[in-house]
């Protein structure tokens, strides 16, 4: 169950980057972890037997001087030519009530007071470029 009221749980200047790139997103607390998920993110054609998806950040506590660790994708994303899915993809994340596939990708160069959610972004868009099976 998310907790109410709604709250907003991302830096000023992540709010800002996605307003200003006009991804649809939505933040959320549910349970003490706070999150935000990206709305209809666009995936390879080519590569996946989905379009689209919506994809999941949850935002470690001392974010953003702590780094997000991985995201998670629902519906799930199978590499089309196999119908597998990507190597470290394949593992359930339940939150909000949805099964989201885990990816693990960790970012040990994170940077606190530089990097923020478009560093994640950028990380998770050449993640699903260059998954493999």
């Amino acid at each position: 169950m998310i907790d109410a009221p709604a709250m907003l749980v991302l830096p000023s200047r992540d709010r800002a980057y996605l307003e200003r790139t006009a991804l649809p997103f939505e933040e959320i607390r549910e349970g003490g972890q706070a999150a935000v998920i990206l709305r209809d993110v666009c995936l390879p054609t080519d590569k996946y037997d989905i379009a689209k998806t919506d994809v999941l950040f949850l935002l470690p506590p001392g974010y953003p001087d702590v780094p997000i660790d991985m995201f998670y994708l629902d519906p799930w994303a199978r590499l089309k030519q196999s119908g597998a899915c990507p190597r470290a993809a394949d593992t359930t994340q339940r939150f909000i009530d949805r099964d989201w596939q885990r990816w693990s990708r960790h970012n040990p160069e994170w940077q606190p007071g530089k990097d923020g959610i478009w560093t994640m972004i950028a990380r998770m868009k050449l993640a699903l470029g260059a998954a493999t099976q």
